[in-house]
């Protein structure tokens, strides 16, 4: 008798170590790329859907082109993104792009010439100002707002994750 309650809990424990091992692990959607990751809309008119097709209902409109979104799942031709303030619908997947964009967050941001804050001021860009982000090597990012190409720390950007190295 003793034997059949012991593998019940030898089972458990092997189910909780298997879950904290993927816990650990980045997902992978169906196109073999991480889950979540970066992207940006295509267009200046991108519609987004309560579910996966056509047949659901329009949630919202994405209304400016290279805008960020978190790309959370992959079905088929359909991906569930999520916006800066947190809103999640379905966007086919054509409208999207692996082009890289970021968001300006908090306060007002320098964008400096050089990737330290004693080199040249080039703008100060206010909160929600959308920026193409060129890459992120370390805690700086270098981004092109408008005609100005400069860098901007990565904490003051939506669009990056805190360690994503961007080549």
């Amino acid at each position: 008798m003793p034997r059949f309650r012991f593998v019940p809990a030898l089972a458990i424990g092997a189910f909780i170590a298997a879950l904290a091992g993927v816990a650990g692990a980045k997902e992978h959607g169906p196109t073999g790329l991480p889950l979540p990751r970066f992207v940006a809309v295509k267009s200046d008119k991108v519609n987004v859907r309560a579910g996966p097709g056509q047949r659901f209902p329009i949630s919202w409109v994405f209304q400016r082109k290279n805008m960020p979104v978190e790309l959370l799942a992959e079905s088929e031709q359909w991906r569930k993104v999520r916006d800066i303030d947190g809103a999640e619908g379905w966007v086919q997947q054509s409208l999207l792009t692996g082009r890289r964009g970021a968001i300006v967050t908090g306060a007002r941001r320098t964008l400096w010439s050089e990737p330290n804050e004693d080199s040249i001021p080039l703008i100060v860009a206010e909160p929600g100002v959308q920026a193409r982000l060129l890459k992120c090597p370390d805690a700086w990012c270098q981004l092109k707002i408008d005609r100005d190409t400069g860098w901007m720390r990565r904490e003051h950007l939506w669009g990056v994750y805190p360690k994503e190295i961007v080549k």
